[in-house]
């Protein structure tokens, strides 16, 4: 009943109409709202026999505004009318569990869908910072890695940072299957469509979209939806947040967001100044990362994982950049590790978790330090080792990184079915058994080495 109220509340009962004035591209100039109208506000177009358009204010003027549509503007012509709808807005409920909506909140998966009673605004403020919890407990990841050296605690904001073809949509969708949490909130920024259908059947299963909402906006759908689908996706998570619920927010990807940003803030005029992309750029990822963490009161808290396309494994290009500097660590896979087929491909020396030292104990802690020294020592003298320019006793440290190297590599890539202390556990096996030098094999000694053995009598009785 409280979401008919809501449906039926939503209709207005007055509206705002505007005419096109004029064409240029794909901006539309339309008079008559400047007054009323407000940067970011939604807006329909009327199109002779085709559906109705929609998009969204990117300017105003004096005399008129600039509107960025949703698509090509085809059927638009001058003195069209256009619709103001007013801010951005989605109204999630608890019945969107379990299904697949677009940027608005339409549903895609063909059946009825039903708004919630509070509408939960698209660029919302985060929570007062001075009213946060600390991070909370660590989280069961279903992954060995992930249980032990780059822990995942509630509340905590960690980046994926990949390539195209390593593994990054099957580390989500199974992060989306396990990792602890009572809501999963999936945002496909900018996906190819075929791989919205793979991700929510193969990858994610019935299992996974037992808990999850999933909001998509495909590759082929303008800046205003792809960037539009982040923003609906973080209002989502807030609404179970809100519940009391702990919500697990996973994106794919923060860097298909940064560029829908980049097109439209171009049709706003804005230079491209960091590398193309505008100096709006930093404020836009910062604010949607901000709005996810600890909870306050009596709320929820938003574990956010934020995956982040890095071409040619630069960790310097701009988005990159500044996601290291708003998150809580990151998670680096590494394509040469994908190659050789270790799956997860993690990086664990280019990856960092800031939830550290405090989410795990004394005795943990030193297990990661140790287990992070052997993998350093092996990996800066990998090419010696293969080159076989390397003799066994000429470095104790580099005798043990050798001998737990393989060891240690394939407990990287498993996955976990127990607990986070059978992880620790079976690491802290893995240590002790070559923490200590190798016992050498006794030599069979030569001819002329043999001492010989006093001969014995036998004494007859």
């Amino acid at each position: 009943m409280a979401c008919l109220k809501a449906a039926l509340s939503a209709i207005d009962e007055t509206q705002y109409i505007g005419r096109v004035s004029r064409i240029e591209h794909n901006i539309l100039r339309v008079t008559g709202l400047n007054a009323v109208a407000h940067v970011g506000d939604s807006v329909h177009l009327e199109r002779s026999d085709m559906p109705r358009l929609s998009g969204e204010i990117v300017q105003i003027h004096q005399n008129d505004i600039s509107i960025l549509p949703d698509s090509a503007p085809l059927g638009i012509g001058i003195n069209a009318a256009v619709v103001l709808r007013g801010p951005n807005s989605i109204a999630p409920s608890l019945a969107w569990i379990g299904r697949i909506v677009d940027p608005d909140g339409q549903p895609l998966d063909g059946q009825p869908l039903l708004r919630g009673p509070k509408q939960y605004s698209h660029t919302a403020a985060p929570l007062p910072a001075a009213h946060r919890r600390a991070l909370g407990a660590r989280l069961n990841t279903g992954l060995a890695a992930l249980n032990t050296i780059l822990p995942i605690v509630k509340g905590q904001r960690i980046g994926l940072f990949a390539g195209s073809g390593i593994g990054k949509s099957s580390l989500l969708g199974h992060l989306a299957r396990t990792l602890e949490g009572d809501v999963t909130v999936l945002a496909l920024i900018g996906e190819r469509g075929r791989e919205l259908r793979s991700f929510v059947t193969d990858i994610l299963g019935p299992q996974g979209m037992q808990r999850t909402v999933v909001v998509a906006a495909t590759s082929d759908q303008s800046p205003i939806l792809r960037r539009r689908c982040a923003l609906s996706a973080m209002a989502v998570a807030e609404f179970f947040r809100d519940q009391g619920k702990q919500v697990v927010f996973l994106a794919d990807s923060i860097t298909r967001f940064a560029q829908a940003h980049r097109e439209i803030a171009a049709a706003a005029g804005e230079a491209p100044v960091l590398q193309g992309f505008p100096p709006s750029t930093s404020h836009a990822i910062m604010g949607l990362c901000e709005r996810a963490g600890p909870g306050a009161d009596h709320r929820g808290d938003i574990t956010a994982v934020l995956s982040v396309l890095v071409a040619g494994s630069d960790m310097d290009e701009p988005i990159a950049d500044i996601m290291r500097g708003v998150l809580d660590g990151h998670i680096a896979l590494d394509r040469a590790i994908a190659e050789r087929g270790r799956f997860p491909a993690i990086d664990v020396l280019r990856s960092v978790s800031r939830s550290l030292p405090a989410a795990a104990t004394e005795a943990e802690n030193a297990m990661i330090s140790q287990l992070r020294f052997h993998l350093g020592c092996y990996d800066q003298n990998e090419t010696m080792v293969r080159a076989g320019l390397y003799s066994e006793g000429a470095d104790a440290d580099l005798d043990i990184a050798i001998r737990l190297w393989p060891d240690l590599d394939r407990f990287i890539g498993q996955a976990e079915p127990g607990k986070i202390s059978d992880s620790f556990k079976r690491l802290e096996l893995l240590l002790r058994r070559h923490a200590k030098p190798a016992t050498p094999a006794p030599q069979p000694q030569s001819q002329s080495q043999a001492q010989p053995q006093p001969r014995q009598n036998t004494k007859l009785s």
